[in-house]
């Protein structure tokens, strides 16, 4: 067969789908246009998006804007050129590394030019043939890309139900049966915030296992930083259990609207050794400068402008609590990250046309997730509130999602020509 051919025929279990329905830039690959906001163009009309990463309401505050804009015209887009091993490196790469390890409350950093490629890169280096990973069944697709770098045999990790203890716990006791066997060490990972549901994980009751089994933690708290806490420093230093965790990720695209990220931990050896074994990172190039500077200007904001974080909380607890007041199932969430649960009878033709309706008629844009990621017959719409929307935002918005329930309930979706298409 050519190779080809079979690519074409399958675009795979994301893609597929989206052939079969011609939804190439509507439900998929959409293609939201104007100034980055709660207000945005989608398809020629104006909607309320709640589909961006942008917590704090960085992506377009002037004051970044105005860095952005300064560093860009300062440095280009192509300083520093190459890796930082090689001749990427900079005394503002590194003054930035110390300032997130402070922030976070780690002695050291090392600062990723992105962090999908880089967390998997953290697992890969970290982990060789004898070491064993213990990681929770929900971790986000770069975590389990990089599990799946494991140098070992894929017997040599093991996946406990998410948030599950008593899992967790039993994991533990197998993979430690076997790094002992062979040698190794224990590597557990899981989540601050886990992105699709928003529960927290518990990580408290993680660190507590330290006490019965010799194991390393790695948390990917890309939706935790900025967040979460008291200063927002994340789920570690929400639930006092900062210092527990070995190696803490985040990454840029979430509360900081930019692109990048970071590994932090309390001992500085073993930043160094990810300095020197990253592939991701060795053999990529740097950070851009207008990065480094913008983002440096983003975390001074975090830090020193705390209303950012409180007009987002207000943000969040008008919609999450308006929304169980309407009683929707809006699952265990306790972070900004607000999934709504509905029940769908009619399968994907009725839930695409509940989408052209809140997208067309309602203007209100967010995402959609549907079987095998939730079970059938169930719908999950993923809200992201942010720092800037508004309360009248949340209310419209709540007053959508009763209309479109009760559309639901009378299967008003599941006449054929019920939405027509724009």
């Amino acid at each position: 067969m050519d190779i080809f051919e079979k690519l074409r025929d399958n675009w795979g279990p994301i893609g597929t789908p989206a052939k079969m329905l011609n939804s190439h830039h509507y439900f998929s690959f959409p293609m939201l246009e104007g100034e980055l906001g709660p207000r945005m163009r989608f398809m020629g009309r104006e909607v309320l998006n709640w589909s961006l990463n942008n917590y704090l309401g960085l992506a377009n505050h002037p004051e970044v804007r105005k860095v952005d804009a300064e560093a860009a015209a300062k440095w280009g887009l192509a300083y520093p050129m190459g890796a930082r091993m090689m001749s990427g490196n900079s005394v503002l790469h590194e003054q930035f590394e110390k300032e997130l390890a402070e922030f976070v409350g780690k002695k050291d950093a090392f600062l990723l030019n992105y962090g999908y490629q880089g967390v998997m890169s953290v697992i890969e280096s970290v982990c060789d043939h004898r070491d064993v990973i213990v990681y929770d069944a929900e971790s986000h697709a770069c975590l389990i890309d990089g599990i799946r770098l494991h140098k070992a045999k894929m017997g040599q990790y093991y996946k406990f139900n998410h948030n599950d203890m008593d899992s967790l716990e039993k994991n533990l006791k197998r993979a430690t049966k076997m790094a002992d066997e062979k040698g190794g060490g224990v590597l557990v990972i899981t989540e601050g915030v886990f992105g699709m549901s928003g529960k927290v994980g518990d990580l408290k009751a993680i660190v507590a296992l330290k006490e019965k089994y010799s194991f390393r933690l790695l948390v990917d708290d890309a939706h935790g930083f900025g967040t979460m806490g008291e200063t927002g420093a994340g789920v570690g230093e929400l639930l006092g259990v900062q210092e527990g965790i070995d190696l803490y990720f985040s990454t840029f695209a979430k509360s900081m609207a930019a692109i990048g990220g970071f590994i932090a931990a309390d001992d500085p050896q073993i930043i160094m050794y990810l300095k020197y074994n990253m592939r991701s990172q060795t053999y990529a190039k740097a950070l851009p400068m207008p990065y480094v500077e913008g983002c440096r200007k983003r975390l001074e904001m975090i830090k020193t402008m705390p209303e950012l974080r409180e007009k987002l909380w207000e943000n969040v607890d008008a919609l999450q609590n308006g929304l169980r007041e309407r009683g929707f199932n809006i699952g265990d969430t306790e972070s900004p990250v607000t999934p709504i649960f509905l029940h769908s009878e009619g399968g994907i033709p009725e839930v695409t046309r509940m989408v052209r309706d809140l997208r067309e008629n309602m203007g209100v844009f967010c995402s959609i997730v549907v079987y095998p990621v939730v079970p059938k017959g169930q719908i999950m719409l993923r809200i992201i509130p942010t720092a800037a929307h508004s309360l009248e935002d949340v209310e419209y918005t709540l007053n959508a999602f009763t209309d479109l329930a009760e559309k639901l309930k009378n299967r008003v979706y599941q006449i054929e020509d019920a939405q027509p298409v724009a």
